[in-house]
């Protein structure tokens, strides 16, 4: 069964279709989030069979994933995160091109789930923003999919102009993170 989606708000007529560029924008880039797995364990299998055919992420435009992050725009951080591993997850997401997004996968990423010890980041919006959280130890797909349906969400429904904002930037600040 097909399930058509709703259009965005504008005046319809027949053979036209007018709405506004905010909103047409903003469905183009929730359809086609291109992410980028940032996977470190048990977390990172959840999100495989999350790709796998069972469970197809690829029917929410999210069909190619981006191993490079000046191609990525949805950055999916699976697992636990060492704190040596922190740095080298701040510049993953620095090199990434605006607009971007933070996918927080399982209770490890969040919050260092099990692992309160000197060598856990405990949870990486210590080091980077994050936008939707999934709990779990470790998920289930279908939590990783309503999560990217989540962030869906928020790219559609973002102003095009909330990153040049000083609420945007005050929090970038905060990360210690340079816009260009």
């Amino acid at each position: 069964m097909v399930k058509v989606v709703k259009a965005p708000e504008g005046i319809e007529g027949q053979g036209f279709f007018a709405t506004s560029f905010d909103k047409v924008i903003g469905l183009a880039r929730a359809n086609s989030l291109w992410p980028l797995p940032f996977a470190t364990s048990c977390c990172g299998i959840e999100f495989m069979a999350t790709m796998g055919p069972n469970y197809d992420l690829a029917r929410f435009g999210s069909e190619r994933m981006s191993f490079s992050p000046r191609q990525a725009d949805l950055l999916i951080v699976a697992g636990t995160i060492s704190k040596k591993l922190g740095p080298v997850l701040k510049k993953v997401y620095d090199q990434m091109a605006e607009p971007k997004w933070v996918l927080s996968v399982g209770a490890c990423a969040s919050s260092g789930g099990i692992f309160d010890t000197y060598s856990v980041l405990q949870g990486i919006d210590h080091v980077i923003p994050v936008d939707v959280y999934v709990p779990g130890c470790p998920p289930r797909p279908e939590q990783i999919i309503e999560g990217v349906l989540k962030i869906q969400e928020l790219a559609k429904n973002e102003s095009l102009r909330r990153r040049d904002g000083a609420e945007y930037k005050k929090m970038l600040e905060s990360y210690n993170i340079e816009q260009q």
